[in-house]
């Protein structure tokens, strides 16, 4: 009688795919932003920051380019 419900468990599972899907979501995104970075500018260290920057400096290359 002690046993977790069904209900409780899908909303773990739920929990932890979009976890999953959220940290896989920033590496591309900091991958992509590095990418364009570098293909841009030409150097290493504008490649680092735009990389911590992710998916804003992505959005900006799209809007700006």
């Amino acid at each position: 009688m002690n046993e977790p419900c069904t209900q409780c468990q899908t909303r773990e599972t739920s929990k932890d795919t979009v976890k999953e899907t959220a940290k896989s979501g920033i590496t591309f995104g900091c991958a992509l932003a590095m990418i364009i970075s570098y293909t841009t500018w030409h150097s290493i260290g504008w490649a680092i920051f735009h990389g911590m920057l992710s998916w804003l400096y992505v959005i900006y290359f799209i809007l700006r380019y």
